[in-house]
């Protein structure tokens, strides 16, 4: 009695010493559906996916804009080599004659006579006096002209002005179209990026959450393998005492409890090893200690191949970046069309200031501008056909992820089967191997076994343990890289909390 009594103490304090679960750990339990809660709220990865989602719906809203008309202010400040002038002297010297002789030699008739009181009985002046009045005229037009400014000032060499200015595309043979359908695809492709790596993050979730589940259990293992140990260790030191086995025997069973606490302290290393890693995916800092509750499982039933292929085609987010590339490479070929079309403006400018600006400039002008580039050396046409290339390259990338994702999606769907086919040959030799350790033990006891054969059966036991935990947490994530692959890595949680569901632990 007073062996069993040190046995059950012994087990008390080897599961309080090395696998660390404090009672303020055990109260803090965090289901896989909690971890995902965290992961989404803290992730830095899909915040910097969120920033560039919001980074592409900014820059569709700048691209809207370019339908709109540009309002502008203009300053400029110019100094020039000289003013602006406009030399007149030589129409002066050319109509100068032609006065000059007139003036002199003119005989002239016919001019009304101006005085009212004479104007009805003589109503034109005589020939003389007609002549006299009009050379004066011509005369007095001659002095006017030479002391007129004949070499004008157009501009100074210095002004400044201010000017308010609109331009309004109205026709751009669809560059704006192709700029407005490009940031959308960009928009979309944002979109698609961070469900891509929500979808990434789950898989890790998975493969850490459950590495930790599967760190702890084989920790458990190790403990129930260390206390089998201790128990033989007794045994043999109480049955060497007695004669009843060799002291080599004795000996063995020291080192193979050795043996189980170094293999017990490695597996407690282990987990915080793997908490460590979980704690960086859920982006809680070394803060905040938890135990997952929840367990590792196996579905006892799943969907075929073809199911999740279909899923796969319609949800993937890679396929679906595909597709917002086929659309990109279109537009990229209708924007090189338009190259060939001419663009069209309207433009305005209001002079709303200035300094020494000349006066003949108007205070505003509007207009309509076109630009239609006729010949460019053929480099249009060759970016046609680059954008044309690039268009087919992108089909068939389009066509050979199709024909990838296919393939994986078989290879994890027949991974699944493997590793509950494992699962199943491992059920029949778990049983096996606690009846042999049983009996092993039963022997041992009678004298009619050695520590050697009780001891491998110890160990024989724990490795099918873990290996059944093995192949429990490769299952859980080869599920989670197949509903990533599906582009519905969200369905893991409902596989996970569903009927269908299978779980086991130590």
């Amino acid at each position: 009695m007073k062996r069993y009594l040190l046995i059950a103490l012994t087990f008390r304090l080897s599961l309080a010493g090395f696998c660390a679960f404090s009672q303020e750990e055990a109260v803090k339990p965090l289901t896989f559906s909690d971890a995902y809660e965290q992961m989404h709220q803290n992730s830095h990865v899909l915040k910097q996916a969120g920033f560039e989602l919001r980074e592409k719906e900014a820059d569709k809203k700048a691209t809207s804009g370019l339908r709109a008309p540009r309002v502008f202010i203009t300053a400029n400040a110019i100094r020039m080599a000289d003013p602006l002038t406009l030399d007149l002297t030589p129409v002066r010297d050319a109509i100068n004659p032609l006065y000059e002789v007139l003036g002199k030699y003119g005989n002239f008739s016919g001019v009304p006579n101006p005085d009212p009181a004479t104007s009805g009985v003589m109503p034109v002046l005589p020939d003389n006096v007609s002549t006299q009045v009009i050379r004066g005229k011509i005369q007095e037009g001659q002095a006017k002209i030479n002391a007129a400014e004949w070499d004008k000032m157009i501009q100074e060499k210095q002004f400044a002005a201010v000017n308010a200015n609109f331009i309004w595309p109205l026709y751009t043979g669809g560059k704006i179209n192709a700029a407005n359908k490009a940031s959308a695809i960009y928009e979309e492709e944002a979109g698609l990026h961070k469900k891509q790596k929500e979808g990434e993050l789950l898989s890790e979730l998975a493969n850490r959450y459950y590495g930790l589940v599967l760190a702890e259990q084989a920790c458990k293992v190790r403990e129930q393998v260390s206390v089998a140990m201790k128990k033989h260790l007794f045994d043999s030191e109480k049955l060497s005492e007695q004669g009843q086995i060799a002291k080599v025997e004795y000996l063995h069973a020291q080192v193979a409890h050795s043996d189980a606490e170094r293999e017990l302290k490695k597996a407690s290393r282990e987990v915080s090893i793997v908490r460590r890693a979980l704690q960086n995916t859920l982006a809680t800092g070394d803060s905040g200690e938890f135990t997952p509750a929840s367990k590792l499982f196996v579905l006892k039933t799943i969907e075929d191949e073809e199911f999740f292929i279909h899923m796969a085609l319609a949800n993937n987010p890679q396929l679906k970046q595909v597709d917002s590339k086929r659309e990109l490479a279109a537009t990229g070929v209708k924007l090189e069309k338009s190259n060939y079309l001419p663009t069209v403006a309207l433009s305005g400018t209001y002079d709303m200031v200035n300094k020494d600006l000349s006066p003949y400039v108007p205070d505003w002008m509007v207009g309509v501008g076109l630009n239609w580039s006729l010949f460019e050396g053929n480099a249009r046409n060759r970016k046609l056909q680059s954008a044309r290339f690039k268009a087919e390259q992108v089909e068939q990338a389009g066509l050979k992820a199709e024909e990838d994702i296919k393939t994986l999606i078989k290879k994890l769907h027949q991974q699944l089967g493997m590793q509950v086919e494992q699962l199943e040959e491992l059920d029949k030799t778990l049983e096996f191997a606690k009846t042999y350790v049983d009996s092993r033990d039963k022997a041992f006891r009678e004298g009619l076994s050695t520590s050697t054969e009780l001891v491998d059966a110890n160990l024989l036991l724990a490795k099918v343990k873990i290996e059944r935990l093995q192949a429990m947490y490769n299952y859980d994530v080869i599920l989670a890289n197949l509903l990533q692959v599906c582009g519905n890595p969200e369905l893991f949680i409902a596989y996970q909390s569903g009927s269908q569901v299978i779980t086991e632990s130590f």
